[in-house]
């Protein structure tokens, strides 16, 4: 059997949180079956913040109690407080995600708090965790943004980051994941702060991805990402999203792109291309103004191709 790669889908958060367009509750459900239809496993469905900030997620309660009826799926979502997290585990979810900058001028932009207050928080939010029983419990991932770079600051140091990581297992997190949110990474970069943090944390956190294409270098730190040993990868359908402190940027990392390289490289991730790139006509319905990306959809699959796993082709 192959080796497994997760690539986990964050388009529907991440991917529309700053579209203007509000996606109807109906087609977000819609994508969230199509995907799954096609071996996705595991879905930030939405992200817990008040609608007055972003009416995106008003919906945020009916998309995760209806995606928590679909079997087989993980359903995560964004917090971004105590109180969002309240919410997420009140309804069930599996995973709640928080999100700290590693860069000070970041996280005071993006959420209007220092790095201490939002570490801080992170920690009540581990310790109300705790008050569930643990059948019940979500995990919890906590991704450190601006890892590789900031559009405020510039240079974020390596030591930096591995501290912070370093912090954040301390408070007890299940996962952590290091984020190129402006895509200032590359290769040797992912390559040596993976290696440092990874040793650092030791072997029983997961350490996950979360790179955007702001530069065309996203799936090229996929490949480095891999060399030294990474296997959960965040990705967005057509490559939707990006960071409003990176002006003109493109989105995340493509998932149908993910998917192709992780299994041209030999590993399985459970994921029918045909199906996922077939799902992209849901999000042009939803969102006709937006630039959508993708290689593979574009060229198609090449002759010959054949997935990792090859009891998926049979």
């Amino acid at each position: 059997m192959a080796e497994f790669i997760e690539v986990r889908e964050v388009g529907l958060r991440d991917g529309i949180q700053n579209i203007k367009t509000v996606v109807p509750t109906d087609l977000k459900l819609a994508w969230i079956k199509a995907e799954v239809a096609a071996g996705v496993r595991d879905i930030e469905v939405c992200s817990f913040v008040p609608p007055k900030l972003l009416p995106q997620f008003a919906d945020a309660e009916e998309v995760t109690r209806r995606a928590l009826g679909i079997p087989s799926l993980t359903v995560a979502a964004l917090m971004p407080n105590l109180k969002g997290a309240e919410r997420g585990a009140a309804l069930g979810v599996h995973r709640l995600d928080y999100v700290v900058s590693v860069s000070e001028g970041h996280n005071l932009n993006n959420v209007r708090r220092s790095t201490a207050e939002s570490l801080a928080d992170l920690q009540r939010i581990a310790e109300f965790l705790k008050t569930i029983p643990a059948e019940k419990r979500p995990r919890l991932l906590c991704g450190l943004a601006t890892s590789f770079g900031c559009t405020i600051e510039g240079n974020v140091p390596h030591d930096r980051v591995v501290s912070f990581a370093e912090q954040v297992a301390a408070i007890g997190v299940d996962e952590i994941a290091l984020a190129d949110t402006v895509g200032f990474g590359n290769p040797n970069a992912i390559r040596t702060l993976f290696t440092r943090v990874r040793k650092a944390i030791g072997q029983n956190i997961v350490l996950a991805a979360h790179f955007h294409d702001t530069r065309g270098l996203g799936i090229a730190n996929v490949a480095a990402a891999i060399d030294v040993g990474v296997r959960h990868f965040d990705a967005s359908l057509c490559g939707l999203g990006g960071c409003p402190f990176a002006p003109g940027a493109t989105g995340n990392i493509v998932t149908e792109d993910v998917v192709f390289l992780a299994e041209a490289l030999g590993f399985n991730t459970g994921i029918d291309l045909e199906k996922l790139v077939a799902a992209r006509k849901i999000v042009q319905e939803a969102l006709p103004n937006e630039a959508l990306y993708g290689q593979v959809a574009k060229a198609g699959l090449p002759k010959g191709f054949a997935y990792a796993d090859a009891r998926k082709a049979a």
